[in-house]
């Protein structure tokens, strides 16, 4: 799957950027951005290992949140100088597109789902 493709290539993006942050954040906002990151396919793997269309979108859902979180967490590693402006705005890119990926898949399982009153 695509969105499952891309989102790993983030998960390693996101582990490659945060190995130069300071030492003292190691337990911090680097692990916070790399548990974020690794949440994303992992929670499309999990949905996509459920029985239903149900249980994809709710984990598919979860997957939406934690690149809300990785998102918020560039930005304030951007803030506090971690990142250059190139890095911020190569990796919100690449955010953006897995973001486009997965509300796709998401507006595609909906549509498969009968309509609830």
């Amino acid at each position: 799957m695509r969105v499952w493709q891309s989102s790993i290539e983030m998960v390693t993006l996101i582990y490659l950027m945060t190995k130069a942050f300071p030492k003292d954040e190691i337990f911090g906002l680097v692990s916070q951005m790399r548990r974020a990151a690794i949440s994303v396919p992992s929670n499309i793997a999990e949905g996509y290992a459920r029985g239903t269309d149900k249980e994809k979108l709710h984990f598919l859902r979860i997957s939406s949140g934690s690149l809300s979180e990785i998102e918020t967490q560039l930005m304030l590693s951007f803030n506090l100088g971690y990142i250059s402006q190139k890095e911020f705005d190569e990796s919100s890119e690449f955010i953006t597109s897995v973001w486009k990926q997965l509300n796709a898949l998401i507006r595609t399982v909906k549509k498969r789902m009968p309509v609830q009153d």
